[in-house]
Parts: structure tokens; C-alpha cells; sequence
């Protein structure tokens, strides 16, 4: 197995380091920061630890490789399959694990697919740190196959999603929304939780409503009861925003929740479903499709 990387950060580096210890030996990496001063010595012993082979030039690191793992950011991914569209072959596989956008790999897949090559956006879904080469990863696009047949025997946690570039990066950025958008929920919660002193109250109250039920189960029943109540519960949020801001406590997110309620009362479901809260979230959601 030769492999090739375009970008040699953490990602290209953690999978290096993974796959090394499954008996890969042949792996080399183009970097544009290797001879930076600032970050070569870094690229250096990363590449050592990995076993991964430094060259200069995108051109030498896809050369005769079966295998190319774009891992750059996300708004230098299109154009570093421009400049790579020319170098690939029917052999090749172009594996972007970058996060560019949905519309971005589609037009990435375009560009790869036309000069006969495979392509596949790959979406790690773990930390890297973590799991190394057996992060799990979403693929899709038409090179998807072929890179599960050529990979999983080293160890990778590869699922396919479609053929459709994109579809992958899609399911990955919408996960994001939660992931990362709790966190900004949790800073504010416990802020305010810190400075009435009652965050043991908060968190132990909380850890019984969320931990006796599955987070589908949960979630639904939050989305589809806050459908019946959305009107209160935002007058609620107006009193929790209230005693934040005379606390002198960022209240962003609890605004922001306050104003996605409001749209969901404006549909007005609670008469709509005859005061039976709905069955489903999706029955919530197919109604905000409605208004958008």
C-alpha cells in the first residue's frame, strides 16, 4: 500500500501514526509550511514518528500513490483540487477529509471525477487523538467502495453514506449545530449556575431528566412538548434572560432559544393538534418547513 497526504497537520498525522502501526510503510506528505521555520521542525518530527516521507511538491506527493488524503482547510480544499485535477488517474483515489462545505466537495468531486479519478468526502466523526486511523468516518462519492476495500483491512472505521459528494461533510456539520452549540448553552448555564450558587441544584436536576431516557427519546419528547407549550415556555425564557441580564450575565443563547420558541408558537400546533402534544418531531419539523 502506498499512500500519499496533501497537508500534514494533526488529522494527516494521527491517521499516519494509526496506520503505521498497521504495517504500512510506504507514506509521503506535502506540507506547504515544511520549510516555514515556524512549523518545519514540527513537520519534521511528526513526519518521523509516522513514518511518513516529507516532499516538496503536491505533484510528488500523488505521484504513483494509490491513495490521496487531502487533510488542508476547509477554504483551501478547491483549490488544491484545481491544481491536482490534472495529476490524477482511473487508479487514483482522492480522499478529502477537509471541512469544507457540502457545495465545496460536490464541486471537489466534479473536478476529480472528470480527470477519471475517484473521489471520496470523508467526514471523521471522533477525535482524532482518540481513535487515530480507526476514527469513525462517513464517506460518500463515487470512490467510496473502493476506499472501504482499500482501508478497513488497515484497521479504519469507514461507513458509507451515498455516492453523492457532500452528503457525508453534510451529516458532520449538521451534528456540529449540537456539539457545538450546547457547549455555548453549558458556558451560559453554568455561569448563571456559579453565580446564584446553585449549580449542584441545576446539574443534578438535569442529570435526572436527561439520564433516565435514551437522547432520541429525550429529544423528542422535549421538541414535541415544547410544540404544545412553545408560547409559556418562551415567556419562561423572557424571565430566565430577565435575571441574566440584571446579573450582568451574557444571556446570547437563551435569547437566541427564546426567539426559535417564538416561531414554533407562532404555528400555533397546540390548536392545530387539538391540545395532544404530537407523536413524532418530525411532524414539528415537516411545520417549520412550512414557514421557512
Amino acid at each position: 500500500m502506498h499512500l500519499g497526504f496533501i497537508g500534514f497537520g494533526e488529522a494527516a498525522f494521527e491517521l499516519a501514526s494509526g496506520l503505521k502501526e498497521q504495517g504500512i510503510q510506504k507514506m509521503k506528505a506535502y506540507d506547504p509550511l515544511w520549510d516555514e521555520p515556524k512549523y518545519s521542525e514540527l513537520i519534521r518530527s511528526r513526519a518521523m514518528e509516522s513514518n511518513v516521507t516529507i516532499v516538496h511538491s503536491m505533484e510528488a506527493a500523488i505521484k504513483d500513490v494509490k491513495a490521496i488524503i487531502v487533510a488542508v482547510p476547509a477554504d483551501k480544499a478547491l483549490e488544491v483540487s484545481e491544481k491536482l485535477k490534472s495529476l490524477v488517474t482511473n487508479e487514483s483515489v482522492y480522499i478529502d477529509v477537509s471541512a469544507a462545505s457540502p457545495n465545496i466537495k460536490k464541486q471537489i468531486g466534479l473536478n476529480i471525477s472528470n480527470s477519471g479519478g475517484k473521489f471520496v468526502d470523508a467526514a471523521m466523526m471522533g477525535p482524532l487523538p482518540v481513535y487515530k486511523h480507526r476514527v469513525p468516518i462517513l464517506a460518500s462519492g463515487n470512490g467510496t467502495d473502493r476506499f472501504i476495500e482499500m482501508m478497513t483491512v488497515y484497521g479504519m472505521n469507514i461507513e458509507k453514506v451515498s455516492e453523492i459528494p457532500g452528503e457525508a461533510t453534510a451529516a458532520k456539520l449538521i451534528r456540529s449545530i449540537y456539539m457545538k452549540g450546547v457547549v455555548g448553552l453549558y458556558l451560559e448555564m453554568l455561569e448563571a449556575a456559579q453565580h446564584f450558587n446553585v449549580e449542584k441544584l441545576v446539574i443534578d436536576s438535569l442529570s435526572e431528566t436527561i439520564n433516565g431516557r435514551t437522547f432520541e427519546e429525550t429529544m423528542n419528547r422535549l421538541v414535541t412538548g415544547t410544540a404544545l407549550h412553545a408560547s409559556r415556555r418562551s415567556i419562561e425564557l423572557g424571565g430566565t434572560i430577565n435575571m441574566l441580564d440584571s446579573a450582568k450575565i451574557d444571556s446570547s443563547m437563551t435569547k437566541a432559544a427564546k426567539s426559535k420558541i417564538e416561531k414554533l408558537a407562532s404555528l400555533n400546533l397546540k390548536e392545530k393538534y387539538h391540545g395532544e402534544k404530537p407523536k413524532h418531531w418530525r411532524q414539528v419539523i415537516e411545520e417549520f418547513k412550512v414557514t421557512t
